[in-house]
């Protein structure tokens, strides 16, 4: 099986927000599958930062998004979703947010409430798995 990392057309190679000489690869395509690592939506396109679930939520969706396009993929080919949260109070408000990326065939998904992010303005992380054969 080939792999190879799935990088963005960008100076770090990264979504906004992420600082060169990270340790991992925004993605990992391996045989016909795509692998996001966690993204996250606290800094948007133009360098600002972003507040509150759901604009959190729509700039991490759309950090995955420039991902799967990368490698060649869409939403339209994601298979498993994993969420981590902040705050449970915030699921509701994220589900609003995240249901507009798919359609039909749902991913599988796993939601986990997690103590904090590696920053303290991070509310929610998602990361996921491509099937692109």
């Amino acid at each position: 099986m080939v792999k190879k990392a799935v990088t963005l057309n960008t100076p770090t190679g990264f979504p906004p927000g992420m600082p060169a000489g990270l340790p991992f690869s925004p993605g990992m395509k391996a045989g016909d599958f795509i692998f996001t690592s966690g993204q996250v939506g606290g800094v948007d396109d133009n360098g600002a930062e972003v507040k509150g679930i759901e604009a959190q939520t729509r700039q991490t969706m759309e950090n995955i998004r420039k991902i799967l396009e990368a490698a060649g993929s869409s939403f339209r080919d994601v298979v498993k979703v994993t969420v981590f949260l902040v705050d449970v109070n915030d699921f509701a408000k994220m589900n609003e947010v995240y249901r507009t990326y798919f359609s039909e065939d749902l991913p599988a998904r796993s939601t986990v409430v997690v103590a904090a992010l590696a920053r303290p303005a991070w509310l929610v992380e998602i990361e996921c798995i491509a099937y692109h054969p």
